[in-house]
């Protein structure tokens, strides 16, 4: 194993997702929790912004000191973003209503 991936793996930065039928969801490497509710889960983590999209969505637990957290419910999908991208967006989108 690299090096550098070894000792972030050590250090708990690496971000993983394990998926289970699509009804269980186990991630590490999860900076903060943005928002959730049973349709979304927003999820800062080590490769940026996490949105997860299902039904009944439950985050069941959830330890920001070692970056874990297991969602369960339906999951429907999981779509990356960068915190710049999302920030940048939101600017412009505001800029133009502002206009």
């Amino acid at each position: 194993m690299d090096e550098r991936l070894y000792e972030e793996n050590r250090k708990g930065n690496v971000h993983k997702v394990y998926l289970n039928a699509r009804k269980t969801a186990v991630l590490s490497g999860v900076r903060d929790v943005l928002s959730f509710d049973a349709k979304e889960v927003y999820l800062e983590t080590e490769q940026g912004i996490l949105l997860i999209r299902g039904d009944e969505l439950h985050v069941n637990r959830l330890s920001l000191e070692k970056g874990e957290v297991d969602v369960d419910g339906r999951i429907d999908s999981f779509a990356y973003s960068d915190r710049e991208e999302t920030q940048k967006k939101a600017t412009s989108f505001l800029g133009r209503m502002f206009q």
